[in-house]
């Protein structure tokens, strides 16, 4: 077996998280895109979500991450107790989250399911792979919300798609490569495609955000449906 090696540096992330809402219990943010949700190994990736965040809140643990190039909702559990009751939540699928997406071309179908395994490849790293034999089961919906051209600095246009992706499935990199899958990357997407049409090579970040995250308060039970809108 390939013996994975991440050679990845994150640049400097000078933008700030925000602090949606805080109790004695947990901690919802928006994180930035360009920052790494849990500090590398590599002593130059130690900036991150919970690098910066357990300084604030001493014992604050992640609950989830977000791929580094994708802003939006996050969940922080304040204690362990608080981490295992959302863990839990997370691992019966209870939990709901809805993605924001810029992709590349105009997606024909006003809505449809991506139904496609994704597997990891150590000899790929850090790309995963769509595979029907050793994959695990993935699946994401889609919705469109608009379709749209943007006019590029040399006059021409290039055509774009913003949708709602909804994983129903949590795989590592799902969304990017079940967007690639279905012809559209993720406009920004510099692993499944999203820089290679004309005019999306030097895009400044992923155009992936998580806009909504519906779970149940893990001390009172009441539903938490917290909304946090894309940048672009």
């Amino acid at each position: 077996m390939s013996e994975i090696i991440d050679t990845f540096i994150a640049p400097p992330c000078h933008d700030s998280i925000e602090t949606l809402y805080q109790d004695q219990h947990l901690v919802l943010i928006d994180k930035p895109s360009g920052l790494l949700s849990l500090s590398g190994k590599n002593p130059q990736n130690l900036d991150s979500v919970h690098h910066r965040l357990v300084k604030i809140f001493p014992g604050c643990t992640l609950v989830h991450r977000l791929d580094f190039g994708t802003s939006g909702l996050m969940v922080i559990a304040r204690n362990k107790v608080v981490n295992a009751a959302l863990c839990q939540q997370f691992s019966q699928r209870s939990v709901s989250k809805i993605y924001s997406a810029l992709l590349c071309g105009h997606v024909v179908a006003d809505e449809g399911l991506i139904d496609a395994p994704v597997a990891k490849d150590p000899a790929l790293f850090p790309l995963m792979s769509i595979c029907a034999v050793n994959g695990k089961p993935a699946r994401s919906r889609y919705r469109v919300v608009e379709r749209f051209e943007r006019q590029l600095p040399d006059g021409t246009f290039l055509p774009l798609t913003r949708v709602e992706l909804t994983p129903e499935t949590g795989r590592t990199h799902q969304l990017r490569i079940h967007c690639q899958q279905l012809g559209h990357p993720i406009l920004g997407c510099d692993l499944y495609g999203g820089l290679r049409l004309p005019g999306t090579e030097k895009t400044a970040r992923l155009m992936l955000h998580a806009s909504e995250l519906h779970f149940n308060h893990p001390l009172c039970g009441e539903r938490i449906e917290a909304r946090c809108e894309a940048p672009f």
